[in-house]
């Protein structure tokens, strides 16, 4: 197991770019209700640094890891919806909403399926249930079916970063951690913008939204660093 001091004297140096695009993001706080190919593009930054972050490990660490190739096809899905939703109110908010969708599905392709921890499943089943039932009033048309699907689906993701957490023993990693934290994050971050749009609106929405967001993107990410298990021993894993 590597320690937490140790990710951050390694890590820390290549999230440098990272940290520099986000705080840009919050200085320069582009205005939604004029939306531009620069503000697009400022919005993306951060997450294309984080791409640039697990191409620092190299393409051969990518490429013989699975769950590390998921992520990263993950956030380059997760930048253009991030670039879809800047023209929301110019009809793309569904298309934004499909990238992320496929973002979830590769996310919980990395997380995988073992364990299977039925027991957290159906508990964050129930709870996806009630917040879609809380949302159900404000949702009209395409939205009554498609937010409902987006719901299952990012909580099926959550339910597989959750379900690896082990915080005790010697099987304990902080690769679990950041990714379970991750999760937990990209769906309040989705919680907010969803109760903000559908339901009422929520104050200091758009800076609750984005440093949730940024943060789950950059621990799901760091979650990457010490894959799973390489691309050959899931090919062997799933043979057996």
């Amino acid at each position: 197991m590597v320690s937490p001091v140790t990710v951050v004297k390694s890590e820390g140096p290549k999230l440098v770019p990272f940290f520099k695009a986000t705080c840009i993001y919050f200085v320069l706080w582009l205005p939604t209700s004029n939306p531009s190919w620069f503000s697009a593009l400022i919005k993306c930054l951060p997450v294309i640094c984080l791409w640039l972050f697990l191409l620092a490990h190299g393409l051969g660490f990518l490429l013989t890891h699975l769950s590390a190739i998921c992520i990263f096809v993950g956030l380059v899905f997760s930048t253009l919806g991030d670039a879809f939703l800047i023209w929301q109110d110019q009809g793309y908010f569904v298309h934004g909403l499909l990238m992320f969708a496929v973002t979830h599905m590769l996310y919980a392709s990395a997380f995988g399926m073992r364990p299977l921890a039925l027991r957290t499943g159906l508990v964050i089943a129930v709870l996806s249930g009630m917040f879609y039932a809380f949302l159900y009033p404000g949702l009209s048309g395409a939205f009554t079916y498609l937010v409902g699907i987006y719901v299952a689906i990012i909580s099926f993701m959550g339910w597989r970063a959750i379900a690896g957490l082990r915080l005790v023993g010697a099987a304990w990693r902080w690769t679990e951690l950041a990714a379970a934290s991750g999760a937990i994050l990209f769906i309040v971050s989705d919680m907010i913008l969803a109760v903000n749009k559908f339901r009422f609106p929520v104050p200091y929405s758009k800076a609750l939204i984005m440093s949730t967001y940024y943060a789950a993107q950059m621990l799901i990410a760091l979650s990457a660093v010490e894959s799973r298990e390489p691309a050959e021993d899931y090919r062997l894993s799933k043979a057996n």
